[in-house]
């Protein structure tokens, strides 16, 4: 739990990418977590992410653990990301209320890259 507090107290990579090839608003409306992801893709691989958040620890640290393992990833190997590596790093139980608490950076990544800024 204690890496849980420290990534949602200073989360990784936190802030925006003012020339994103990619970009995605998400909002979990059952508790009100609302993130916003800035992807950098360049070669079919992601070199940058930033992102904004608004929730709950269990949201904004999944989002901080995750963009540090996908950051250098290629597109294809991302969108083959699931849940159990967001639920692996988070590292502590994750009911099925919280669920779409811990995905919702994982959900709003995979959404931003379907999506073309440019």
């Amino acid at each position: 739990m204690q890496n849980v507090l420290e990534h949602y107290k200073n989360p990784d990579n936190a802030g925006v990418i003012e020339d994103c090839t990619h970009e995605n608003y998400s909002k979990n409306v059952s508790c009100g977590d609302e993130v916003t992801v800035y992807l950098k893709v360049s070669d079919n691989k992601l070199v940058d992410l930033k992102f904004q958040a608004r929730g709950c620890a269990i949201s904004v640290a999944a989002l901080s653990m995750l963009s540090d393992e996908i950051i250098g990833m290629s597109v294809e190997d991302i969108l083959k990301v699931d849940k159990d590596l967001v639920l692996e790093m988070l590292g502590i139980d994750v009911g099925p209320v919280r669920l779409k608490c811990a995905l919702i950076g994982l959900q709003s990544v995979k959404e931003a890259l379907a999506l073309d800024v440019n």
